[in-house]
Order: C-alpha cells, then structure tokens, then sequence
C-alpha cells in the first residue's frame, strides 16, 4: 500500500501510519525497532531497499529523511508504504528548506514509543554522529566510511569522534574474515612474528582487519595494495612459515598452512542489506570496533 502526502505535517503522518496499519492487520507491537536513515535522492532507492530486505529480520518502522532544495519554502513531503513483503512500516520524508535543518523535531514524533533507535547515513558521513540531531535520538548509529571520497580521512574523523554505539559498515565487512582468521590462528601452535594484509587501495575494511590483527596479536601487519575486488590476501608469518588466506575472486578463499593441504572456504563478499541486518542485531556498543577505530590511522601502506 502507498500514500503520497503533499505539504503535509507531522500530525498528518502519524494518523495516516495509523489508518494504515489498521488497514493492512499491522500490530504496532509487530516493530523491534525504528530505523532512521539519513540519505539523498540519488541514494534514496538502494537505502530503502536494502533497509526493507534487512526487516525481514527485524521488523521495523523505516523513516527515510532525504534532505531536498535548501532555498526552497520550508515544506514536508511524505510517501509511506506498507507491506510490500515486509513487516513494518517505510515512510520516505522528503524536506525543503529551513525544515531540512530540523529532522529530529520530524521525526521524532513518527518513532514507535519504547522502542531501540537506530540511526544510518547511507552517503555523508558527520564526523560526529552522536553530536546530529537525529544520532543523539538513537541507540545505534551507523556510518559507512567506504562511500566516502576519501576513506582514511573518515575513518580518521569517525575516530576523533567516536562515541559508544558508533560503528561503520566497513568493520561489519571484515566479520567474516575475523571469524576464519581468529579460527586460523587458534590452530597455529608457532610463534607469530606480523602479517599483512592486502586490498584494493582505499578500502577501509583492510585498514580496520589490519590493526585489529595487530591489537590482538602484539606484532605488526602491513597494509598492502592489491587488484581487488576487496580484501584479497592475509598472510601470517610464523616460525613455521606463512599461514594464508587467499579470496582473489570476493568468493571463495583458499586457505594454506605449512605442512597441511589446502582447504578452500566460503567467504562471499555481503551486500548492504546483509551489512545493515547483522547491525541491527546488536544494539549494544561495539568496543572493538572502537578500539580498532583509534588505531587505525597509524597503518603503513606498502605499494606492489
């Protein structure tokens, strides 16, 4: 079901969301939680789908804010949507003018009461997400640091201005590498010397994997470039010789040991929807990433 509301208000909003819901058989107590997206009209699409594949899983009440002309007259445009397949309610808010300067007074009467905030900026990144307007209304908030221009000068500014509850959608890429590199190295009997890992220049999830490898196991590990796509190579030199793992393809990874055959394992690069629903199953803060966040400025780059 689709409503468009022209020049509407937020009083407006909500009893259409209620009319809706009615309408459809939707229980409020159906949402876990409210998801606010920060996007564009160019990134609007991609949001709103990947945000609605995400709420199969958890269902959500999604209130897309897409900022439009700022020398327009102060307008509120609204489109909601219901069902389409998922649980959950969308509502894209499109804001002209002086309004576009004040989403959380919009949004935050459309929020489901008593339940978890989660804010995502699918395109700028706020060097601060805590110090927004819409961040300070959520538990959550999630950047993506690869969609900048410049991908270690974000993670630089997300890490002069992290706060609990922050995390980047580059550090939900690595979990599957951490999970098979941290199951590698509990096997790995030899002392370990440093590593490296290697990815296509300015990929932010290498830049994270490699000082979090690091942190955890006290030696150093280069940042290499390679061809892509993402994060190609990881290698750990120890007594023995190098432990690898390979994915030169994005799907499938080689792993090689000394001593002991290869063994190839499934390690498929995620789309965004698989990104946004592994964030949206924790709300609690994610200490690691924060620590890995403020080492991350200090990684060498090492040029093939």
């Amino acid at each position: 079901m689709l409503t468009d509301m022209t020049d509407t208000t937020t009083a407006d909003i909500r009893a259409a969301l209620a009319r809706t819901r009615d309408q459809m058989g939707v229980p409020a107590t159906g949402v876990v939680l409210n998801l606010i997206i920060m996007t564009d009209e160019s990134g609007q699409h991609d949001a709103v789908r990947a945000a609605s594949q995400a709420g199969r899983e958890h269902p959500c009440r999604v209130l897309a804010v897409i900022a439009r002309e700022s020398r327009a007259t102060s307008r509120l445009d609204a489109e909601i949507r219901s069902g389409e397949g998922t649980p959950g309610q969308t509502v894209l808010l499109r804001l002209y003018g002086p309004m576009s300067e004040h989403a959380d007074s919009v949004v935050m009467p459309l929020l489901v009461p008593d339940t978890p905030v989660v804010t995502w900026w699918h395109g700028l990144i706020p060097a601060v997400p805590s110090a927004q307007p819409l961040g300070v209304l959520a538990q959550r908030r999630v950047t993506d640091a690869a969609r900048a221009r410049a991908p270690a000068e974000a993670l630089a500014a997300l890490s002069a201005g992290y706060r609990p509850g922050d995390t980047d959608l580059s550090w939900t890429r690595a979990t599957p590498w951490r999970s098979l590199l941290a199951a590698t190295v509990d096997q790995v009997l030899d002392p370990i010397y440093g590593g490296m890992v290697s990815a296509e220049e300015h990929n932010p999830t290498a830049d994270l994997l490699a000082v979090w490898l690091s942190g955890r196991l006290h030696v150093p590990f280069s940042r290499e470039i390679s061809d892509g796509p993402g994060i190609t190579d990881v290698c750990i030199t120890t007594a023995a010789g190098d432990v690898r793992i390979s994915r030169p393809d994005g799907r499938v990874a080689t792993l090689s040991r000394p001593g002991q055959p290869d063994r190839h394992v499934a390690l498929q690069r995620r789309d965004i929807a698989d990104l946004l629903a592994e964030e949206l199953r924790r709300l609690d803060p994610d200490e690691i990433y924060g620590e890995a966040l403020a080492s991350v400025a200090g990684i060498p780059a090492v040029e093939e």
